[in-house]
């Protein structure tokens, strides 16, 4: 990136950084320049963006000028703004991200808000001689990549006990240096006694369950859904995440038909599967729950009212326990 010597004001740097951001790319698909902008000045000068406008008149020192003329020429390469960073926010925590796992998307949320959903229910219901009480819920993440999921569920609802696996080892040390950040000061859930609570969550490498004995009364996961015909299609941003997690096969469900009949086995009675794919693929999820015996089928919509999540009750093909 070729720049004026000249000594600029932070403004100055901040606006020439979104020109150049601005202008057209093959490497790159930039839809927000002046937000990208922003962030990358923020983070060559450990400035919140509060403090950036604050500051706006002073000139920027020749050091922190390379730094951030760098980081602008990465995101003009095609390196998305949560691996330059080396972080990413879901559901209000800042989780660590670098090229071994996928970045986690608002999306992904109505994933977790559906899990919650269950959880609350399932968590209500805790009376009488077959019903668990709310402490002795446990959920599996399947695929849990940075452990956004598995985390934030934790976080969310302290009296789970959350266990996570993937197949990848580098995508299990992030998400356990996440959940070791994040969660290492938590505190048992008010009026909980510290022998029913694990503070954290427990991950396993495993292909699928393949190295998972135990029974679960939740699985969720965000397994690789893209067909692999598509992956070309995707924005360059996407084409450097891993490959391992989005490749999801020919029609995008060859992970999703190994997950449904195997989840069977995993679930404790009246035990909830539920799964984020592409819109046009709900219909056919759907029709794979049930004939696996899953029961209330249901589907939520993300924040753009798309069709993201499809979740199925275990019920034996019709039995309720």
């Amino acid at each position: 990136m070729a720049t004026n010597k000249r000594t600029l004001l932070v403004r100055e740097a901040l606006a020439e950084g979104k020109r150049f951001l601005q202008s057209p790319c093959r490497e790159a698909q930039i839809d927000t320049p002046e937000l990208d902008a922003t962030l990358l000045l923020c983070e060559a000068l450990h400035l919140s963006r509060e403090e950036l406008i604050l500051r706006g008149e002073e000139p920027l020192s020749d050091d922190k000028r390379e730094k951030y003329f760098t980081l602008l020429e990465k995101r003009r390469s095609g390196e998305c703004i949560a691996y330059i960073l080396g972080r990413r926010e879901f559901r209000g925590l800042g989780f660590a991200v670098n090229p071994n796992v996928l970045v986690p998307r608002p999306e992904t949320e109505t994933l977790l808000e559906a899990a919650l959903a269950f959880v609350d229910s399932l968590a209500a219901q805790g009376e009488g001689p077959k019903a668990a009480p709310a402490h002795n819920l446990s959920v599996l993440d399947l695929c849990t990549g940075s452990g956004a999921l598995a985390i934030s569920l934790k976080n969310e609802r302290p009296f789970l006990h959350v266990s996570a696996s993937d197949i990848s080892a580098e995508a299990l040390e992030v998400a356990a240096h996440n959940a070791a950040r994040l969660l290492e000061d938590r505190k048992c859930f008010p009026g909980g006694s510290s022998a029913n609570y694990s503070k954290s969550v427990r991950f396993i490498q495993s292909d699928f369950f393949e190295n998972i004995s135990e029974k679960f009364n939740i699985i969720i996961s965000n397994p690789p859904y893209v067909p692999t015909g598509e992956l070309s299609a995707l924005a360059p941003e996407l084409q450097k995440e891993p490959r391992l997690a989005l490749d999801g096969g020919e029609d995008g469900l060859y992970f999703i038909k190994k997950i449904i009949p195997q989840a069977k086995e995993h679930l404790l009675p009246n035990g909830v599967l539920l799964l984020e794919a592409g819109p046009g693929q709900i219909p056919a999820i759907k029709t794979l729950l049930e004939n696996n015996g899953f029961g209330e089928v249901k589907v939520c919509k993300d924040l753009a009212g798309k069709e993201r999540v499809v979740s199925g009750t275990f019920t034996a093909f019709g039995v309720r326990y």
